[in-house]
């Protein structure tokens, strides 16, 4: 069996911010785990580089399509990696190797007979000589009447064809397009109503997607899932390998969807595999990714396995909804955002991963602050989990020369950490990130209070026996630490392995306690609370 996970792929159009983190982050700490649970996975995503906003970014920049997609590709390899995601490939969709399979899941959905050619109308702009991407038309949402382009209304998530719109503009002039005839391939997923239905209702059933993915999935099955154009005419992207269609690309929403799966071949490539061992009716999928990209992956993604055949349909929905900054919506366009090589520049890579997953949007939308960012880290991070493994490890160092006493570990406890694992892991294979990491810091405040209250300081000159135990149990304490936030917080986790001398990272209760401890190091440096207003007027600032 195969766990794989597919984290959404980033548009190679600008730089990352917190809301792209904060959807991401849950398929990072699911691989961790499972590899921990000793499971063979597969994680996998890469950088969309053929999608209309790079062709956009390119043109205002007056540079190629590939330069862009070059500067941001390696930006966010840089930044997954420094954040200390493991994806087992990242990659980008203007690859060989993606082409390739693209065009080879295309023929197999021609061959299947579940697409065909139509003539159809498309808004073509008269000024910059060219059809117009969906993304290229801008205009007036018929469902909601709030500003959306083309291809999705991000305000109440109707997937929309430009010609719905209303008070319909090009992107690149603003000039209102006209509407003219072309030939495009269609994707038959009328045909795949009555699965999707069924598919769905076992989803709902066993439980293995998030509220919103049921609840919009539902939405758009209820008004029946249209035929949609599966071809564009693009001027970048992968082309149609059909004769008569030269010029035409595959659109976006089929080719990069099917990344997972692309990417999936690529590794099985490299590793001398079959996709059939990775792929089959026994694969786990975990797909993550925010609301707006539900459609893709509950309709669309699903129908184009079905056309082809593929055993392995997604199984785990993680659909976040929309992370807020100070209190107001996210905005790249007005510079309403915090970037992650800025943050990454200045704050610990686990912090960051800390509160996003403290505060993750799981269930409804949640609000980054710089006043509770900086709380939360000196309030739990250093407070309550750093505090905790200093103090008693110091006090070793200083009392004991760094030994750690022989002694049995206090029952309750040990009891208490075995069925802390199950508990988390069980609530992670459910989607649930921040019940899992919640229960973890509940059991490091406990880890305190017992620290206060068997008061070893005295114990070791009154009651040697009781403060051996004392010690001992809050080493044990560490090392379950040590691998129970190994999914949430690696690099501290890492940290406190090594000082304990503990190489093997599991998925199971920390038993053997070491002979001694190495050097003592902080985890974590107190953030001066002055930091709040900094940040926040570089925010207002560099917004106006």
């Amino acid at each position: 069996m195969t766990i794989v996970i597919g984290g959404a792929w980033p548009y190679a159009n600008g730089s990352l911010h917190l809301g792209h983190v904060a959807a991401l982050l849950p398929g990072d700490i699911l691989a961790r785990y499972y590899r921990q649970k000793g499971e063979k996975v597969l994680y996998v995503s890469g950088s969309d580089c053929n999608g209309t906003p790079i062709s956009i970014r390119a043109a205002q920049e007056n540079t190629t399509t590939e330069a862009i997609a070059n500067h941001y590709h390696e930006e966010f390899t840089q930044c997954f990696n420094d954040l200390g995601f493991t994806y087992d490939l990242y990659t980008r969709t203007d690859a060989k190797h993606h082409h390739e399979s693209v065009q080879t899941v295309f023929l197999q959905l021609l061959a299947n007979n579940f697409l065909y050619k139509k003539k159809i109308e498309q808004a073509y702009c008269e000024t910059d000589k060219q059809f117009l991407p969906d993304r290229f038309v801008e205009g007036v949402c018929p469902n909601c009447g709030a500003k959306a382009r083309g291809d999705q209304c991000d305000h109440c998530a109707t997937i929309l064809d430009p010609l719905d719109l209303i008070d319909k503009r090009c992107k690149i002039c603003g000039n209102e397009p006209i509407i003219k005839e072309t030939e495009h391939f269609y994707f038959a997923f009328s045909q795949f109503q009555g699965r999707l239905e069924t598919y769905l209702a076992e989803a709902k059933a066993e439980k293995r997607w998030r509220d919103n993915a049921i609840g919009l999935t539902e939405r758009y099955l209820a008004e029946g899932v249209p035929d949609r154009a599966v071809t564009r005419d693009l001027p970048n992207g992968i082309d149609v390998p059909v004769p008569g269609f030269e010029g035409k690309k595959i659109y976006v929403w089929i080719e990069a969807v099917a990344g997972y799966f692309t990417a999936s071949i690529e590794w099985a490539k490299q590793h001398q595999m079959a996709i059939e061992d990775l792929w089959n009716e026994e694969t786990i999928s975990y797909y993550v990714h925010g609301k707006d990209n539900i459609p893709f992956h509950t309709v669309i993604w699903p129908a184009i396995l079905m056309g082809i055949g593929a055993k392995a349909l997604p199984s785990h929905i993680v659909s976040n909804e929309y992370l807020t900054l100070e209190k107001r919506k996210l905005s790249t366009s007005q510079n309403w955002a915090v970037w992650v090589p800025y943050i990454l520049s200045r704050y610990d890579a686990d912090s960051i991963r800390y509160f996003l997953t403290m505060n993750a949007p799981e269930n409804r939308d949640t609000d980054f602050s710089w006043r509770e960012f900086i709380y939360s880290h000196n309030g739990e991070l250093l407070g309550a989990y750093g505090n905790f493994v200093n103090r008693t490890l110091k006090f070793l160092e200083k009392s004991f020369h760094s030994k750690v006493p022989r002694a049995e570990v206090d029952g309750t406890i040990q009891k208490h950490t075995t069925q802390l694992f199950h508990d988390v892991g069980a609530h992670m294979e459910a989607g649930h990130f921040k019940q899992s990491l919640e229960a973890i810091f509940e059991y490091i405040r406990a880890a305190n209070r017992y620290f206060d209250e068997q008061q070893p300081w005295l114990q070791v000159k009154d009651n040697v026996e009781a403060g051996n135990q004392t010690l001992a149990t809050c080493v044990y304490i560490i090392g379950n630490l040590g691998q129970l936030l190994h999914p949430f917080l690696p690099f501290s986790a890492e940290k406190v392995r090594k000082m304990l001398g503990i190489d093997e990272v599991k998925w199971r209760e920390q038993v053997e306690l070491p002979e001694s401890i190495s050097e003592v190091t902080p985890l974590f440096e107190r953030l001066n609370v002055e930091l709040i207003e900094e940040e926040y007027q570089k925010l207002v600032e560099g917004s106006r």
